[in-house]
């Protein structure tokens, strides 16, 4: 089922693998989900070698998730859990969905050990995705783990109200994190959980100089300043880049069907922005950043048009994302 291809990037990603348990009036469903997992087979199927690392049990969740990574060709390397796998649970057969999360989820740990460094010291690209970044012990293992992450870091804080512990910590601890990576991807949603302002506001925040930091004029090497790009997606209103004094918008796109499943769209954008990436390096252009985001928009209105986060192609456009 891989597509995977002679060439293509090693990209390494870190974070969450779950079940994601739909329950509605007609009955309840299952599916290997996680946001980072989602992310990784994205990546593979846009032709990328990529390896997870995320938390497992042994249980038969577990199981479900390895074969499923099996299939698309997505290595594994797993950090151990005493709670069984993760599992979050959308209950939507009353009014607004409730969203739940077990044990496991709500203690996620990743373990930073040889096999875990060795899969993102051999990564051209490494993209951490729902990762524990209130807890301080996870957020200094990912920092000193990670190599010159301005040049090969994305980053999806992705937090979860069911999950989060500490929001000041994520928060400040996601920032830190932020400021040195290559790619920041912020949504909405996360605006309000983390700052309980509008998406807006959070990205100026990012793009803000550090408390103590230096400006331009006081720095001889004004280069050393540059902040990360910023993917900011906001549903309806489609998605802004933020790049080296560039603003570059694009709408969703519009293709035949209806809207299925919303579920896997901000996965599907990042993965595709990420293999765009692979493929053309970062183009602090105006023009690099929209041929970007017009793959990415094409793919994930693909994606919600079909049940489950899995990434979709176009069906009209086979060579998109090569």
């Amino acid at each position: 089922m891989t597509t995977t291809a002679p060439g293509s990037a090693r990209v390494t990603v870190i974070g969450d693998a779950l079940i994601d348990e739909l329950r509605t009036p007609h009955g309840a469903r299952e599916f290997v989900g996680g946001a980072a997992l989602n992310v990784a087979v994205g990546l593979a199927l846009l032709g990328e070698r990529v390896t997870l690392v995320a938390m497992l049990g042994d249980d038969e969740p577990a199981t479900r998730i390895r074969s499923f990574l099996k299939d698309y060709g997505v290595r594994l390397v797993e950090s151990p859990s005493t709670y069984g796998t993760s599992r979050a649970i959308s209950d939507r057969t009353a009014g607004e969905p409730r969203y739940e999360f077990n044990e496991a989820a709500q203690r996620s740990r990743i373990r930073f050990d040889d096999a875990t460094r060795a899969a993102i010291d051999a990564a051209d690209l490494v993209v951490v995705s729902c990762f524990p970044f209130d807890d301080a012990d996870q957020a200094a293992e990912l920092h000193a783990a990670i190599s010159r992450p301005g040049v090969r870091l994305a980053i999806d804080g992705n937090p979860r109200a069911g999950m989060l512990h500490d929001r000041d910590a994520f928060l400040a601890n996601f920032t830190a994190a932020a400021r040195d990576a290559m790619l920041v991807k912020l949504g909405g949603d996360d605006a309000e959980l983390l700052i309980g302002a509008p998406l807006a506001e959070f990205v100026g925040r990012l793009r803000a100089p550090a408390d103590g930091e230096s400006t331009t004029a006081e720095r001889a090497d004004a280069s050393a300043l540059r902040t990360p790009a910023i993917l900011a997606t906001a549903g309806r209103e489609g998605a802004i880049v933020y790049d080296d004094g560039h603003e570059v918008h694009a709408d969703i796109v519009d293709l035949p069907g209806p809207v299925v499943d919303t579920m896997g769209a901000g996965d599907a954008t990042l993965a595709a922005v990420v293999h765009h990436i692979a493929v053309h390096g970062v183009r602090h252009t105006a023009a690099g950043w929209a041929d970007a985001l017009a793959e990415a928009m094409t793919i994930a209105a693909a994606t919600v048009r079909h049940e489950g986060a899995t990434l979709r192609l176009p069906a009209s456009s086979p060579g998109l994302g090569s």
